[in-house]
């Protein structure tokens, strides 16, 4: 049996250098540090300040940025853990965005607060400009330049919140518009369309007009560029041409489905994205049955991402060829209408 011997904490002087300076009462005693000393250094002009309750920076002169978000996660942290990914902590809203370099968002000097994300059971209560949140959910965190962050989508929909209770950023109006396309944008796809969605929608943001606004026009042109991707690949892969968006009806008028492409001869159809072509749960649910419509008359369905059919194509392109060819089983007939 191995043994894996511990490796000792670091020094004051790795940890500051870690945490750019900014160090808290416990880490500080738990290096041999007392707190008469602590008192003294934080005199008036002493070479310490105090920037939070039991968080200090160890210099003199105005914080950076940075040392300010440093000062604001581990004041929610407390509990002395070595590392920058603070489990008990991480930065959320509008200062993760800054962090992210979200081009819509203020830069970190511009920041007024600083968001802070924390399990609810703690008891902690704003100080400064730091500002808590607390989440029944479990904490997820990603390191950027060293803290811990929220992910994209959950800090998106906390500044959105954020703005929207305090009535928009600093400087302007709200750049809703700008941080949802920021989050999805490819290549750099921070974040998916349904992660974003699922976050607004916890968040309780839909109800808010601009932002529903928003969300809709950036899930029309999402799946508007996806269906453009894939009659690419229906003339790459010398498919018959489909029907774009035709109403399936039964001969007696009941109404099937909209899919986005059709082939009525194959009776074949595909769906990109279903669930995200609408945001409250009663289209989704009317989304969803959609297919299950669809595959109880017989056509055979296949259903795609967006994302998947712009980094896939030759993969998408065979699925697509390969149904075609099969076609759907016991087919009912059905009439198409355009929408």
């Amino acid at each position: 049996m191995s043994y894996q011997i511990p490796s000792p904490p670091p020094s004051l002087e790795e940890l500051a250098k870690r945490q750019q300076n900014v160090i808290t009462a416990g880490q500080l005693r738990a290096r041999g540090v007392p707190s008469r000393v602590i008192s003294e250094h934080c005199r008036r002009g002493g070479p310490w300040q105090r920037l939070l309750p039991r968080v200090y920076l160890l210099q003199d002169g105005e914080p950076t940025p940075e040392q300010r978000i440093w000062a604001a996660l581990l004041y929610a942290a407390q509990n002395g853990r070595e590392d920058g990914r603070r489990g008990g902590a991480v930065i959320t809203g509008a200062a993760a965005l800054a962090l992210y370099g979200f081009a819509a968002v203020p830069r970190l000097p511009a920041l007024t607060g600083v968001e802070v994300l924390v399990p609810r059971q703690r008891r902690l209560k704003d100080a400064g400009e730091v500002r808590i949140r607390r989440t029944a959910r479990e904490l997820e965190a990603q390191q950027v330049h060293g803290l811990a962050c929220a992910p994209v989508a959950r800090a998106v929909a906390d500044a959105l919140r954020e703005w929207t209770d305090a009535g928009g950023p600093a400087g302007g109006a709200q750049p809703v518009r700008a941080v949802l396309r920021e989050a999805v944008a490819l290549p750099e796809a921070r974040c998916t369309i349904s992660e974003l969605l699922s976050e607004l929608i916890e968040a309780d943001l839909l109800g808010e007009a601009r932002i529903r606004a928003a969300l809709d026009e950036l899930l029309t042109e999402a799946r508007e560029s996806a269906i453009e991707l894939a009659l690419r690949l229906v003339d790459d892969w010398l498919l018959p041409v489909p029907l774009a968006g035709p109403e399936l009806r039964m001969r007696g008028g009941t109404f099937i489905a909209v899919p986005d492409l059709y082939w009525p001869k194959a009776g074949v159809a595909l769906e990109i994205d279903p669930e995200l072509r609408c945001v409250s749960a009663g289209e989704s649910a009317w989304a969803r049955g959609g297919r299950h419509r669809l595959e109880y008359v017989g056509v055979r369905v296949v259903q795609v991402s967006g994302r998947r059919l712009a980094a896939e194509p030759e993969a998408v392109g065979a699925e697509l060829r390969q149904a075609v060819a099969l076609g759907g089983t016991d087919l009912v007939e059905l009439l198409a209408a355009g929408r």
